[in-house]
C-alpha cells in the first residue's frame, strides 16, 4: 500500500471504537479505503448495526479522503451530511469507501459509501466539509 499523511495520525478514540483501520488510499485521486468492525455492541434490538454508528463510520470515510488528498495539511469538519441506508447491516466487517468530488479553498465535497464483506451495498453519503489546517485543528 502507498504511504499517506495517516501513516503518523493517531485515531482518535471514536474511531478506534469502531475499529478504524486503513486498507488502501490513492492520495492522487482523494480515495480511500476503511474497514470497520461492525460489533454485536453497535446492533438496535432489530440485530443490526444502528444507523447512527452507520452514519459515524462514513463521516469517519469521507474525512480522511480529504487528509490524504491533502498529504494531511487539511482537516475536515463536517457541514452536512446525507445519508442513504440501502441494506440492513449485519453484523461484521464493513468497508467504507470515499472519494473526494470537488476540493475547493474553504469546503470540500466528498462521496462515501459502505458495503457488507458479502459486496452488499449499506449505506452511501455525501458531505460537503469545511476545511481547516490541521495544525490548528487538531491539538
Amino acid at each position: 500500500m502507498i504511504r499517506t499523511a495517516l501513516d503518523n495520525f493517531t485515531a482518535p478514540p471514536s474511531s478506534r471504537l469502531l475499529g478504524w483501520h486503513l486498507i488502501d488510499a490513492r492520495p492522487r485521486d482523494g480515495w480511500v479505503r476503511i474497514g470497520f468492525d461492525g460489533r454485536q455492541d453497535f446492533c438496535n434490538p432489530a440485530g443490526f448495526v444502528q444507523g447512527g454508528i452507520l452514519s459515524a463510520m462514513l463521516d469517519d470515510t469521507m474525512g480522511p479522503a480529504v487528509f490524504v488528498m491533502t498529504d494531511g495539511k487539511l482537516y475536515t469538519a463536517t457541514v452536512t451530511m446525507t445519508v442513504n441506508f440501502l441494506a440492513p447491516a449485519r453484523p461484521g466487517p464493513i468497508t467504507g469507501e470515499a472519494t473526494v468530488t470537488q476540493l475547493g479553498k474553504t469546503i470540500a465535497f466528498v462521496e462515501g459509501r459502505l458495503t457488507a464483506a458479502d459486496g452488499t451495498r449499506l449505506a452511501t453519503a455525501t458531505t460537503s466539509a469545511r476545511l481547516v489546517v490541521t495544525a490548528k485543528a487538531i491539538r
